[in-house]
């Protein structure tokens, strides 16, 4: 939990300093289960067991990633890659690697190997009803920190990052990120695990008299229920601030459609979650959002087109340099190192990250590596939606919420955007994925 609060906020843990941070974090807490383990204080969970195929998945992804980072034959490397051994063997050399910038390949599967053990830990920890609650709090009060900070700094003009002063995104929410965008993917995050939680914490019960009424509705004002909307509403607020199109639009969307699906799959629909969805969207779109710069947000979405934004030439040429790294990449990291070459004159400025997920994973890994992927994303969803399906337990159906709706968000925003390229950011996405087996195994009684 101390680690899942940290790592947002030294700018997302997006510089070398602070991911080596997490990285040592992430380690020192893995070895330590593992003494546990070897000594028989703890056992692997059944969450963990259930996602063996995911977890052989992740491990087939970081072979790969080693793969690409192994001394080949050019005649061999020619047949994978013949792009990368053009490299290489301009520079005289005998062999080379899948990837065309080792280094940089060496740090992004050092990243990946810790967002692998964050969700080993997940699976393993999570084995108790008050420590996954005491986590979704811990998750919710650092996305209301966040959105407090970056609307206080944003409305007070003091404009103030991670103790330094900003100068990038004056004028809008950034929090304690650099990137409003990232801050909007994070918040799209969090409000998924508060929406889960509000969603678990539902009354079934129908008050008859007015005497009912009357208490049911001074309960609420005391009940943590009240404090997780209000937190809701405050990150909505802050979200709005970002002026982040796709971050706002993502997260109504996946709020929608994720609100549709568990309606549809759910056998136990109750009227309050209708009204509880339909609240969400009419408050906070309708009222609260006219106040803190709705119509900025809807005329920077309504001025958008391809004249203004040069996203689409970077998608174009990055389409271009994927065709020549078609089945294996250029080395994951590898991106702001090659796309250069492929930069066209129409593009200025330095392009560090493609903006767009989907593309970037695709040009820097390959179909492999888009596959594997997919599949291990694809697998969690699946056991989200047969959670929420399936599970008769409240709590167990809010976190199933909350990890399709929080997936859906950022699956969204990546078609625009490079959230999963910000380790606080893909730290986070990995809990949720696995959040969706501990929503399908959790037992009741734990």
């Amino acid at each position: 939990i101390g680690l899942l609060i940290w790592i947002p906020l030294p700018l997302g843990s997006n510089r070398p300093w602070a991911w080596s941070i997490m990285e040592v974090w992430v380690m020192v807490l893995s070895l330590c289960w593992s003494v546990l383990y070897l000594r028989n204080k703890v056992q692997f969970s059944t969450a963990f067991r259930s996602a063996k195929w995911v977890i052989v998945l992740f491990l087939i992804w970081l072979t790969y990633l080693l793969f690409q980072l192994l001394p080949l034959p050019l005649e061999l490397l020619e047949q994978l890659s013949p792009k990368a051994a053009a490299i290489w063997s301009s520079m005289g050399q005998d062999t080379g690697s899948i990837t065309v910038d080792p280094y940089i390949s060496k740090v992004s599967l050092l990243l990946s190997v810790t967002y692998f053990l964050v969700f080993c830990l997940v699976l393993n920890l999570m084995t108790r009803r008050r420590r996954l609650k005491l986590m979704c709090y811990a998750l919710i009060c650092n996305g209301l920190f966040q959105a407090v900070y970056g609307a206080v700094m944003t409305l007070s003009n003091l404009e103030y990052g991670f103790f330094i002063k900003k100068y990038a995104y004056l004028g809008v929410a950034t929090g304690t990120f650099v990137n409003r965008n990232h801050l909007a993917g994070y918040l799209e995050m969090t409000l998924a695990i508060g929406i889960g939680l509000m969603i678990a914490s539902l009354d079934t019960t129908t008050a008859v008299t007015v005497k009912q009424r009357v208490l049911r509705f001074l309960k609420l004002l005391l009940s943590t229920k009240a404090r997780i909307r209000l937190s809701l509403v405050m990150m909505v607020i802050a979200l709005v601030l970002t002026h982040s199109r796709m971050g706002n639009t993502a997260f109504f969307i996946s709020l929608a459609l994720t609100g549709v699906i568990g309606l549809c799959f759910s056998r136990h629909a109750t009227r309050s979650t209708v009204i509880l969805l339909v609240s969400l969207v009419l408050i906070d779109i309708l009222i609260v959002s006219q106040w803190f710069g709705f119509e900025r947000l809807k005329q920077r979405v309504q001025e958008t087109n391809t004249l203004t934004e040069a996203r689409n030439e970077v998608y174009r040429d990055v389409q271009i340099q994927w065709q020549d790294y078609e089945l294996t990449g250029s080395g994951l990291g590898s991106f702001s190192s090659v796309f250069p070459q492929y930069r066209s004159k129409d593009i200025h400025g330095f392009y560090r990250e493609a903006h767009n997920d989907y593309l970037q994973f695709a040009a820097e890994t390959g179909w492999i590596g888009l596959s594997l992927l997919g599949l291990i994303v694809g697998f969690c969803l699946i056991a989200a939606l047969k959670a929420h399906y399936s599970r008769r337990d409240p709590l167990m159906r809010g976190i199933s919420f909350a990890s399709i709706m929080g997936m859906t968000a950022i699956l969204i925003h990546s078609l625009v955007d490079f959230n999963l390229q910000i380790p606080a950011n893909a730290a986070t996405f990995t809990v949720l994925l696995a959040l969706s087996w501990v929503s399908l195994h959790l037992e009741k009684q734990t």
